[in-house]
């Protein structure tokens, strides 16, 4: 039976998809039982399907579907001489400010007119710079010498590793190494829900080219990330490219171009993309004066090994540009909710939320339902089908043995569950079972035998 669906109520603010994820499990707040530390959250059990088939889409369509990208797991801890001569120990700041009036402390570009954006107050301490690295003690005496920092990306560990991936995998020219892993942050005003944090996620890819083939991968990359997040479910009216203004490059940027998507607080970074052009491995190489290196680098004395490539027609030596398409993970989770969220009405008076994933990234790929809680027959019919699915390999399949048909049919639509599968009286007859599509809420009746091949159509 199809059911009408009405007009949309979409209601798109933060509060809606904060409310959500605490409600359902997706995402909490962390070290909540002691009032919460700010700028850290947790994934529940929801939240961490969800950031996980994320992850696997995107490792899946940089890796897997390509022949030119390896994959790399590199230490959080980063040693001061890789973020030094990166120039993270210098530079990775911001500017902070005080308020002498409120004593509220935020960065300076979040500033109107010089005003406080608490209190309105122009009495404000001069911008001064806020170094975002955490720093840690390796080692059993902390004298102040011995010290580590929590990685601020996860990029530099791909550059020092460069030299490694290109001899264990014979790669050439255009190659890259992705990684996906935990970056952190000490940031000064952290908000806007996952938006902002100080723990984060990020996915990765640094792409070594030629110099003189860097603009051309860099169009092709800018075109290929755009693309995969409409692939995602993005709509094209709420996601844009913008190309950053050259004053506002970093000093070894020769181009950058954000992709930006219409956040619940506005238009904002989903991912970047940049030509880095040979600063990176230019950085980091030992014998900089061999190599004519077109960035301003730091002199580096304590490297041991060459990072440059030859070209076996020339025989000339080179230190390869770099493309790089950075994303957040937690940014891409919050987008992908927003974008999904979506209130309907279904009858008079009565509304539903949906959570409106593509399939493959739903945290649950389907939910078998008997019609009567703890009967044991269709309980048993229900593991059985659940079973099956669950061996397809598609992700999480449940059991909901909770006997109210309508509310767990809610649930999983506000969940995402693209599928339910209501096991019935019927199905110990005839072995047929009920099918509910999430999206239309239509119901047919299905042989068991056909229910392999319709859930693969769905992830087609």
């Amino acid at each position: 039976m199809k059911v009408h669906i009405g007009a949309n109520m979409v209601s798109k603010t933060m509060d809606d998809l904060v409310s959500l994820c605490k409600r359902r499990g997706f995402i909490f707040q962390s070290n909540e039982i002691y009032g919460g530390l700010q700028g850290l959250y947790d994934y529940g059990p929801l939240g961490v399907e969800l950031k996980n088939n994320l992850k696997q889409a995107w490792w899946k369509s940089i890796i897997y579907d390509r022949d030119d990208v390896e994959g790399l797991d590199a230490s959080i801890l980063t040693g001061r001489e890789v973020l030094k001569h990166s120039g993270h120990e210098d530079t990775f700041s911001d500017p902070l400010v005080d308020c002498r009036s409120c004593k509220n402390r935020f960065r300076s570009d979040q500033s109107a007119d010089g005003k406080c954006p608490a209190c309105g107050s122009d009495d404000l301490t001069k911008p001064r710079p806020f170094n975002l690295m955490f720093k840690t003690t390796v080692g059993p005496v902390d004298d102040g010498s011995n010290y580590a920092y929590l990685r601020p990306e996860t990029a530099q560990q791909i550059f020092t590793n460069f030299k490694n991936v290109l001899d264990s995998t014979n790669k050439s020219i255009p190659f890259g190494v992705a990684q996906i892993g935990k970056a952190f942050r000490n940031e000064v005003t952290p908000g806007k829900f996952i938006f902002r944090v100080r723990e984060f996620e990020q996915m990765e890819l640094e792409f070594f080219v030629e110099p003189g083939q860097d603009e051309e991968w860099h169009k092709y990359w800018v075109e290929s990330r755009y693309n995969w997040w409409i692939e995602q479910g993005i709509d094209k009216d709420r996601i844009q490219k913008l190309e950053v203004e050259k004053s506002d490059l970093s000093h070894y940027s020769k181009a950058t171009v954000d992709i930006m998507y219409d956040f619940p607080h506005g238009l904002e970074e989903l991912e970047g993309i940049a030509n880095r052009t040979d600063f990176d491995l230019g950085s980091h190489t030992k014998n900089q004066e061999e190599y004519s290196i077109s960035s301003s680098v730091m002199k580096n004395t304590k490297s041991t090994t060459k990072l440059g490539i030859q070209n076996l027609e020339t025989k000339k030596w080179f230190i390869p540009y770099v493309i790089e398409p950075s994303a957040g993970v937690d940014r891409g989770v919050l987008a992908l909710l927003n974008e999904a969220y979506r209130e309907e009405n279904v009858g008079e008076n009565n509304t539903r939320i949906v959570l409106g994933l593509k399939p493959h990234l739903s945290p649950i790929k389907a939910a078998v339902i008997p019609l009567k809680r703890n009967n044991e027959e269709l309980v048993n019919a229900a593991k059985e089908i659940k079973n099956d699915l669950q061996k397809l390999g598609l992700g999480r399949v449940i059991l909901e043995n909770s006997g109210n048909i309508g509310k767990s049919y809610r649930r999983h639509d506000e969940i995402g569950t693209p599928i339910c599968i209501t096991v019935d009286f019927e199905t110990l007859e005839n072995k047929t079972i009920t099918i509910r599509d999430r999206d239309t809420m239509e119901q047919k009746r299905l042989d068991p035998q056909e229910l392999n091949k319709f859930y693969e159509k769905i992830f087609d």
